[in-house]
């Protein structure tokens, strides 16, 4: 059983609706009615964190279980837990200023790195493509 993989999928899912609050609130801070994304930079920033973090999902959760079933539940847990923790301070830095979600950016980058590249390597030796 991958429980302490589901665990951080929670932890994920949970993180964005934090991110989609936030967008709801900006909007209504803004006066920006749905569906316009026009607004000024604070708005808009709060929805890129949005559109960022859900098109970074989009190849996070795949290859957080492929690397849990394909390796191992803990360690693709703890590859998915530095994915979350470096999404939220992404959020953080980007709500203060655009150029300060780099270091949240570069920490996610790198969870997902992790999980692909641990994903390829533990398939490739299960199918006997190692050698």
């Amino acid at each position: 059983m991958l429980l302490f993989t589901a665990w951080i999928t929670l932890a994920a899912l949970l993180m964005y609706c934090w991110i989609f609050i936030n967008v709801g609130r900006a909007r209504a801070t803004y006066a920006v009615q749905a569906p316009s994304c026009d607004g000024p930079p604070a708005f808009q920033s709060v929805l890129r964190v949005q559109a960022n973090t859900v098109e970074q999902m989009a190849l996070f959760l795949p290859l957080l279980w492929i690397c849990a079933y394909s390796w191992s539940d803990r360690w693709a847990a703890a590859g998915g837990a530095l994915w979350v923790v470096g999404r939220i301070i992404y959020a953080l830095g980007y709500y203060q200023a655009p150029k300060k979600r780099s270091a949240g950016f570069m920490i996610a980058s790198l969870a997902t790195l992790y999980l692909l590249l641990a994903s390829i390597i533990s398939l490739a030796l299960r199918s006997g493509l190692s050698g």
